[in-house]
């Protein structure tokens, strides 16, 4: 074993320790993503999806008979950019609905869910500064919980949709969120 001083990187997210605190972030990482998915000219945006943005799947669209929504041709490359926002969730938890709710539709994308995907994109390149921040204190020991449900709320399967956070003092330590069947 070789000792090579204090932590400054780990598997891409740059950590800083001091005596109080500690912080994660991803710029790095963020501003290649930017830069591959080719946004880096683009305008940045407040919010990571379109309010009441209805997301349908292609076997919904061919059901309905609507033809304005083409599937994409080449899926890996939403497939590769979804497994990238996965990967930037890890310091970013702001954005882990959006990715949740993108990534069912992994197998079959369509435009509108890349668009979708390229705007969760520009809002990250609006909040680069965003991290994660851990610090001592009195109240770090304290675990809360919470939990929430939407019965039948989801537009594609009428299932419901039900999501948990589970917090360490001020911290977020566990989230999810899922369709549930009925």
């Amino acid at each position: 074993m070789k000792d090579l001083g204090n932590l400054k990187y780990l598997l891409g997210i740059y950590v800083f320790k001091s005596k109080d605190v500690l912080l994660l972030n991803q710029r790095k990482y963020a501003l290649q993503l930017i830069s591959e998915v080719g946004l880096s000219g683009a305008k940045a945006v407040s919010t990571h999806l379109e309010f009441n943005y209805k997301i349908t799947s292609v076997e919904y669209d061919q059901y309905i008979g609507s033809s304005n929504d083409l599937e994409l041709e080449d899926a890996t490359t939403y497939q590769r950019l979804i497994g990238r926002l996965l990967c930037l969730t890890i310091t970013r938890p702001d954005i882990c609905f959006s990715v949740q709710v993108l990534s069912p539709f992994i197998q079959h994308p369509k435009t509108s869910l890349w668009e979708a995907a390229l705007r969760v994109v520009r809002y990250i390149k609006r909040s680069l500064g965003l991290r994660v921040l851990l610090k001592k204190g009195t109240e770090s020991t304290k675990l809360i919980g919470y939990y929430d449900s939407d019965w039948a709320s989801c537009p594609n399967t009428r299932r419901s949709l039900t999501g948990y956070m589970v917090k360490l003092g001020d911290f977020s330590i566990s989230w999810k969120s899922k369709s549930t069947s009925q």
